[in-house]
């Protein structure tokens, strides 16, 4: 058969697969590029834990998102990046304050983290829900806090719905501790990464900090 009359699926079938660990490679050089000439805005990369793969993004200001990937879809969160934050988004897990996060998370669930010590980029969230979210930073590791007594703390005690509201759509779940805060009942209440992984995390701090 000629070259002529090759069909174009047969052409690209005869080239050889591209190698893996070029194409990283190439990806990395892309990033480092995009990094340098100030068109990346938003980085991300996963990093494994024992509650679920999550997916962290960083802005020059800080890490801006941290995202259960067992419970949110990846693309949903890298698109909602895009809209809320920058179109420029890409997967760089070299970036400085991504590797910084990732190992910071590795030394919490080792058990020898209790506070975390990232530069933090709250531009997701506003008004009340982001003053719950500072208020969620002073809850001592291995504590727990009710919503009311969170709401009480951000200067509104009758917005203990809000409250919960604040901590269902914390974008930065386990770096900011909203899993420490539960109903007044002594119930865990509900949580980004689920209830069970909710119970895992609290678990994991009492026994560190037994």
């Amino acid at each position: 058969m000629s070259a002529r009359n090759t069909g174009a699926g047969e052409l690209f079938a005869a080239l050889p697969e591209a190698d893996e660990a070029a194409q990283r490679r190439l990806h990395t050089r892309l990033a480092a590029a995009a990094a340098a000439a100030g068109i990346l805005d938003v980085a991300y990369r996963t990093v494994d834990t024992p509650v679920g793969t999550l997916l962290v993004a960083a802005t020059g200001q800080g890490v801006v998102r941290v995202a259960y990937l067992v419970r949110e879809d990846p693309d949903r969160v890298l698109e909602q990046l895009a809209e809320r934050v920058s179109p420029r988004v890409l997967r760089d897990p070299a970036h400085l304050g991504l590797d910084q996060a990732a190992r910071e998370i590795d030394e919490y669930f080792a058990g020898r983290r209790r506070r975390f010590d990232l530069p933090l980029d709250f531009r997701l969230s506003h008004g009340f829900r982001r003053t719950v979210l500072s208020r969620l930073l002073e809850i001592e590791y291995g504590s727990t806090a009710s919503y009311a007594a969170v709401a009480a703390a951000a200067g509104s005690p009758r917005a203990v719905r809000a409250a919960g509201t604040a901590c269902a759509t914390n974008p930065l779940p386990v770096v900011v501790p909203c899993h420490r805060v539960i109903r007044s009942d002594g119930l865990l209440g509900g949580y980004a990464g689920g209830p069970e992984n909710k119970a895992t995390l609290l678990a994991l701090e009492a026994g560190a900090a037994a």
